[in-house]
């Protein structure tokens, strides 16, 4: 699939006239052609669901809801990539971000440039489809079967919605069980990025287990090994 920057709609959200206007004029002159701004959370929820946008900006202080709660409205509509766009930095607020469904989490002041190239980073990693999607066909592991190609992950006989970030993340899981995978690496393989801390991989492994485990407190699928990382543990390897 050819990656035209021209094809893809992104949607600000901030309550800062002026910073949408400067992210507006940056983006279109990156080629950026469908560029949707809203001040609001409601206006927002609107523009999401009569414009179907590839890529949100989210900034966490709005007037009528908090960033927060308006992604994880916005969630229960859509997978696509959020990166929220906030002067909250503290790791608490990173870690809450990610907790709601974020995908990357930009703080203010920022450099516009950077903010465009990660909305080109994540549009590239949700438009490409990876080659091991199409080698492996479908994994079954009893209590869930995953099925990358088709995206489908059933549970306990009841189909998941799994965002696709958490999809790749499993994938990754199932072609690597019972090794003992660090954060970096699994980092460096799944987001194709250099690292970029703990929180990223810690929050998106919680979501995970709390989709295939029966008891996300006490997986049996997705272990944490203490001071080395994480390991996928199974009894043998499910594919068919």
């Amino acid at each position: 699939m050819t990656f035209k920057l021209e094809d893809h709609k992104i949607l600000l959200v901030d309550d800062d006239q002026h910073i949408l206007d400067l992210l507006i004029t940056v983006f279109e002159k990156e080629g950026f052609q469908n560029v949707l701004s809203a001040t609001t959370g409601e206006e927002a929820l609107l523009l999401t669901s009569q414009n179907n946008p590839h890529i949100i900006l989210l900034d966490v202080m709005l007037p009528d809801i908090d960033g927060f709660t308006l992604c994880n409205k916005i969630r229960s509509e859509t997978d696509v990539p959020i990166l929220f766009l906030t002067a909250k930095t503290t790791d608490l607020d990173k870690l809450q971000g990610f907790s709601f469904g974020g995908d990357d989490y930009i703080t203010k002041p920022f450099n516009p440039l950077e903010v465009v190239a990660r909305v080109k980073a994540q549009l590239k990693r949700s438009t490409k489809v990876p080659s091991r999607y199409t080698r492996k066909k479908h994994f079954d592991f009893g209590y869930f079967n995953f099925d990358p190609n088709a995206g489908k992950l059933i549970v306990n006989g009841t189909r998941i919605e799994c965002p696709t970030q958490e999809m790749k993340l499993l994938l990754y899981f199932c072609e690597h069980p019972n090794q003992i995978l660090n954060k970096h690496q699994i980092y460096k393989d799944v987001w194709g990025e250099l690292y970029g801390g703990d929180s990223t991989v810690m929050v998106h492994v919680r979501r995970l287990r709390e989709k295939i485990e029966e008891d996300p407190s006490k997986p049996e699928w997705i272990k944490t090994v203490r001071g080395l990382g994480y390991i996928f543990e199974v009894a043998n390897e499910g594919l068919l």
